[in-house]
């Protein structure tokens, strides 16, 4: 990469011999990005390249969606080939794939885009009748996918035919009364088209031939199922209006205080607070007042261990508190602070970051800590936390309300950062200047160089670097270090990913 390191302004230099001044020339951001661009299309670019080079750099006025995206979920019973068919969908292979039934639990949300539209995807566990256990849990969770759906798609096995279960799923869509796209999988030819034409009798029209697996029939499935989607989904499962309460989400391990920390804030006994740990079950909504501003707080349950190794109740509540962290934007994990820090408090830290929300640390209990656990929380913190630095930390007491309005500057310091965009002719002077000050080690003889880099997304802010070879793990964390450095994100996780690309040949 060239050298854009000088400063964005006019400098002045002394001319030998005379001692007035003259402004001197220096490239300035929007110069830095354009010789960039130029020089970044002497190289082999996908399509998905241009499409993220001609649509970045919108800044913070972006277009919010008029209201939350449309739902469309998938479902159907055990192995009929559900995930294969959303991993078709959004054209990776996100979903978990395997050639057993079951495979599939959660009720998983994707983001996803077909001949324009923008829509949630939902990919759901099989359903099946007189189930216990965990694989009543995860029908009861397609049974919600089916009630926070603006329409669904019902994949059965045309190989197999409609069996007895799939039977059940028509009694139980059309009680539900959504607009339902029926999916003949497995049709890998002509020979199977036959199979497909036998699933009229589930009356829902025609039957859809597909193959997930190698594509065939995915075009006009969707167009079908997109045809029924309205423009803003009807139940609020998608992304959320623009303008309306911020939304944050209470998280931690049982009976750490959360309910109480609600119920303070709600300034009444919203939730049910009781010495047992796990008494909440059902993510809780409240609309709070707070620092002069509305803001929507959800008490979700605690989170005890591992999601796939949680049973019965504790499972479907797991559930439900994911689904919660997904709908908001920004999350206050409360840890005790009289407690030395648990493996299960890192890892509800980590699924936060990694769910790409804003994050608050608040340390409850405050007031049962003396001198001496708080210097040793702050060790366990530098110890146990040390991936997070840039998290904000409040010290309250959910018990007596003991600096709860700290919570406000904590929350708006962290979705700022969250919504924070930089402009790419800055961003790339930035690299410049980290470039030239610690340019990439030198291996195998050649030096990889940073071509370009561009933010390709906010909420949390998301950067992609162009770059002639690979860029070590290590350089990597050292450029989001710099980042955080230069342009704050305090409070925010970004994501910094590259993508390497070779010169076109002559």
């Amino acid at each position: 990469m060239s050298s854009p390191d000088a400063p964005d302004t006019t400098s002045e230099t002394e001319v030998f011999g005379d001692p007035t001044t003259v402004p001197v020339e220096v490239p300035d951001d929007a110069n830095v990005e354009k010789a960039l661009r130029v020089g970044l299309s002497e190289y082999e670019l996908s399509e998905e390249d241009v499409a993220l080079l001609s649509g970045e750099g919108a800044g913070d006025g972006d277009e919010q969606p008029a209201g939350p995206l449309p739902v469309l979920a998938v479902v159907g019973r055990p192995n009929v080939g559900k995930s294969t068919l959303v991993n078709r969908i959004i054209g990776r292979r996100e979903a978990v794939v395997e050639d057993v039934p079951g495979v599939t639990r959660d009720r998983v949300m994707y983001p996803a885009n077909w001949a324009g539209r923008d829509f949630t995807l939902v990919d759901t566990g099989g359903w099946e009748k007189k189930v216990e256990g965990l694989p009543a849990r995860v029908a009861e969770q397609a049974e919600v996918a089916i009630a926070l759906a603006d329409a669904v798609m019902f994949v059965v096995d045309a190989t197999v035919g409609a069996t007895g279960t799939d039977e059940q799923i028509v009694r139980l869509l059309r009680k539900a009364g959504k607009p339902v796209v029926l999916v003949a999988n497995k049709v890998d030819g002509p020979r199977q088209e036959a199979d497909a034409s036998e699933l009229w009798s589930l009356g829902f029209g025609e039957p859809y031939p597909v193959s997930a697996l190698h594509g065939r029939g995915t075009g006009d499935v969707l167009d079908a199922a997109v045809a029924t989607l309205p423009t803003v989904s009807a139940t609020g499962g998608g992304v959320e209006p623009a303008g309306g309460p911020r939304r944050v989400a209470l998280l931690g391990r049982p009976n750490v205080g959360k309910s109480s920390m609600l119920n303070k804030l709600a300034g009444s006994e919203r939730v049910v607070v009781h010495p047992t740990a796990g008494t909440t079950r059902d993510p809780v909504d409240e609309l709070i007042e707070l620092g002069g501003r509305t803001w929507r707080f959800v008490d979700t349950a605690g989170i005890r261990r591992r999601v796939h190794l949680t049973q019965g109740a504790d499972f479907y509540a797991s559930l439900r508190t994911q689904a919660a962290l997904e709908k908001a934007e920004v999350a206050v994990v409360l840890l005790d602070a009289s407690e030395k820090l648990s493996e299960q408090d890192i890892r509800i830290v980590t699924t936060v970051v990694e769910s790409g929300r804003a994050l608050v640390l608040a340390y409850n209990k405050w007031d049962l800590t003396d001198e001496e656990r708080r210097h040793y929380l702050q060790r366990e913190i530098e110890k146990e936390l040390v991936q997070y630095p840039w998290a904000l930390r409040v010290n309250v007491s959910a018990q007596t309300g003991r600096h709860l309005e700290r919570l406000v500057p904590a929350l708006d310091t962290a979705l700022e950062s969250w919504d924070t965009r930089v402009p790419t002719g800055k961003l790339n002077s930035f690299l410049g200047q980290v470039v030239a000050e610690h340019p990439h080690p030198v291996r195998g003889g050649k030096q990889p160089r940073i071509l370009f880099g561009t933010q390709a997304s906010t909420r949390p802010p998301r950067f992609v670097i162009f770059a002639s070879g690979f860029l070590e793990a290590g350089y990597r964390r050292f450029i989001e270090r710099r980042l955080r450095e230069q342009f704050g994100f305090v409070g925010s996780p970004i994501e910094v990913s590259v993508r390497v690309r070779e010169k076109r040949k002559r």
